[in-house]
């Protein structure tokens, strides 16, 4: 039997026009003081819902019909990458979690199906895991994606990765697949993975002990020693077990401060509404 869970999201967000859809009954609906009437428009933030998401999980973890379905009040399957809102505030994000920290289940945001389902990743038939645990809350950033058609210059010429944006939340508090966390982000890292370009936004959650404490990338290191490194590290490695090279990173091989973690995520969100809008081909992408 599927299991189900509540989580609460932060709903406040910047919405702009884009495409012929009209809502469901095509009656008006309020979010944060603005009104929608009838009309033949969508948002960017694609949903219209209340701060409450059920998670759904269908089948069993470690198999691969496993699945974690983000759900509204009407009992509607939403997206996270597409529907989950980017923004929650000022410099302040909607975090997804997909791994949570010491554990090792290769889990993501399955961005070719349906609602795009949080599952395991699996390589050749077979479940996926990390060679080791990971030893902080991984997961993506809604509403962005790295467009493998375009370089880079400022990172070697990298083309994106063809995902959303990945985030490393180095809190203390341990989070749940498919839990949404407020966040704010204090670095990036510019991981090259076999020649294409997967950031790392390093950011923190409001609700940890030290959020306050932190503020840029200078503050991780006074506060969180050693961290930095530790996540380079990490991703560098991973893959080695495997058989594989060490991922590289460009920008000097340093974690960039936090106006460049925002320039990173306001370009992938760009990128992303390109992508809905679907100015760019969307290849084997799910945009439902």
């Amino acid at each position: 039997m599927a299991a189900t869970r509540a989580i609460t999201i932060a709903s406040n967000s910047t919405c702009t026009l884009l495409r012929k859809k009209p809502f469901v009954g095509g009656t008006a609906l309020s979010l944060n003081n603005l009104k929608f009437g009838r009309t033949r428009r969508s948002y960017t933030c694609r949903a219209i819902y209340n701060p409450q998401v059920v998670v759904k999980e269908e089948g069993q973890p470690e198999t691969l019909d496993y699945r974690v379905f983000f759900v509204d009040q009407s009992g509607k399957k939403i997206s996270p990458w597409h529907d989950i809102p980017l923004r929650s505030g000022d410099d302040i994000f909607n975090f997804i979690v997909e791994i949570p920290k010491e554990s090792s289940a290769k889990m993501e945001v399955a961005t070719d199906e349906a609602f795009t389902p949080i599952k395991q990743d699996t390589k050749k038939g077979k479940l996926r895991y990390y060679p080791y645990n990971i030893h902080w809350n991984y997961g993506l950033l809604p509403q962005t994606w790295e467009d493998p058609s375009f370089a880079n210059s400022e990172v070697e010429g990298a083309l994106g990765d063809n995902d959303p944006v990945d985030v490393v939340e180095i809190g203390e508090r341990q989070g749940k697949i498919g839990e949404v966390l407020k966040v704010k982000p204090l670095g990036a890292l510019a991981m090259i993975d076999e020649g294409e370009l997967d950031w790392k936004i390093v950011a923190i959650s409001l609700d940890d002990p030290k959020a306050s404490l932190v503020n840029d990338v200078n503050d991780v290191e006074k506060h969180f020693p050693g961290t930095l490194t530790a996540i380079r590290n990490w991703f560098r490695d991973y893959k080695i077990p495997d058989g594989k090279p060490a991922n590289k990173f460009g920008l000097g091989n340093q974690a960039a401060n936090k106006e460049y973690a925002l320039k990173v995520i306001t370009e992938t969100n760009e990128s992303w509404n390109k992508l809905i809008k679907r100015s760019i081909p969307a290849g084997e992408l799910s945009l439902a």
